[in-house]
Formats: structure tokens, C-alpha cells, sequence
């Protein structure tokens, strides 16, 4: 009974790590450079900013001097994303296909939609 349960635990072992090396180059089909066009749905916040975001190996990374974006892209192309503007901080969540993705974000007093294109 003890060997087996023991082939059965470096069974798991084995799946997890294949799994994990699987992961970023199922992830990999999001990389590149992409413009995100951000709407708000309240009147009195900023709308029509546009921002570049770069995805390598499933990871979100962008910085610009006036902002920055960090964020990891799953293998079936949900995304999450937390950009930051000096004191400001909004997060994002959505679903990338192919060359284009969509979703939404809310930051403290504001909210609203994004769309975005690969470059």
C-alpha cells in the first residue's frame, strides 16, 4: 500500500511540473506589443486614454515614466492587469483572442471598459 501511494504522489509531482513548464508557452500566443484604449463609464472621470502594455511569456509589463502595468495573461487568454499613474491605481480583468481582447477595470472612484488590438 505505501508503494503505491507513493507512485501516485510522483505521478502528481510529474503532472505539476509538466503543467508548469506547458504554461508560459500556451502563454507565449499573447505576446507582443498591445494598444489598450480605456473608457470610463462615469462622466466625471478621464475617458479615451490609450496605453501600450507589452506581453512576454504570459506576463504583463509596461512602464512609460507616467505609468506602469504588471499583470499575467492565462493559456486561455484571461488577462488581469494592475496599471499604476503616480497615486493612482486601477485594475483590469478580461480575455485576450487571437489580435484583440476586451474587458473591464475599476480603479478607486472611477470604472469602465477596455478594449484592446494587437500592434
Amino acid at each position: 500500500m505505501g508503494h503505491f501511494r507513493t507512485a501516485i504522489i510522483a505521478s502528481r509531482i510529474l503532472m505539476l511540473v509538466g503543467m508548469s513548464i506547458a504554461t508560459p508557452a500556451a502563454a507565449a500566443t499573447f505576446d507582443g506589443a498591445w494598444n489598450v484604449q480605456i473608457a470610463s463609464s462615469n462622466a466625471a472621470c478621464p475617458s479615451g486614454a490609450s496605453v501600450s502594455i507589452g506581453i512576454s511569456n504570459g506576463q504583463v509589463a509596461a512602464s512609460n515614466g507616467s505609468f506602469a502595468a504588471s499583470g499575467h495573461v492565462a493559456e486561455a487568454g484571461t488577462i488581469s492587469v494592475t496599471l499604476i499613474s503616480g497615486m493612482k491605481r486601477a485594475v483590469g480583468f478580461g480575455r485576450l483572442s487571437g489580435t484583440s481582447g476586451s474587458g473591464t477595470w475599476r480603479g478607486a472612484m472611477c470604472s469602465g471598459t477596455w478594449t484592446a488590438q494587437r500592434i
